[in-house]
């Protein structure tokens, strides 16, 4: 048996900046050090930048003026496949502060979906970022029931 855990995913995109603000601004996550490569990108940290195991997010640019870079380092792809997440579903992450998170998400007049999976004791949050991918947030449970307890006194 294997021990395996994730360590990054990443994204070509065609709307790079877009992609980069709605990790930052819906997950928390930071712009930080990345390796110089033939290609334009961004990577994405959970945690401090110093170390490169936190950099859970690697965002691909395109560079349509000199595609050649990345054509040669990682392959090339159809640009027109670069819509929605192909043959993965979705990239899923555990999180707390359920409460936050869904005012953050009503303050910048996000579309989310939500659902509670009982056995599993998780109540999910579901968003698609600006490339069609679809994002899932694993909140304990227990922070779903006691956000409906604190709405139902009111």
């Amino acid at each position: 048996m294997s021990n395996l855990s994730l360590n990054h995913f990443s994204i070509r995109s065609l709307e790079i900046e877009k992609t980069t603000q709605f990790y930052s601004d819906y997950l928390g996550l930071t712009v930080g050090p990345r390796p110089e490569f033939p290609f334009p990108g961004v990577w994405m940290y959970n945690g401090d930048d110093s170390d490169w195991a936190n950099a859970v997010l690697h965002l691909i640019a395109i560079d349509k003026n000199d595609p050649n870079g990345l054509k040669q380092y990682l392959g090339e792809r159809d640009p027109e496949s670069l819509k929605g997440s192909g043959a993965i579903d979705h990239v899923a992450f555990f999180a707390t502060g359920l409460e936050e998170k869904i005012q953050l998400l009503k303050r910048l007049g996000a579309k989310y979906r939500e659902r509670t999976v009982p056995v599993l004791k998780l109540h999910q949050i579901f968003l698609d970022d600006p490339n069609g991918i679809v994002i899932e947030l694993n909140y304990p449970a227990s922070e779903k029931a006691a956000l409906d307890a604190k709405e139902a006194q009111k």
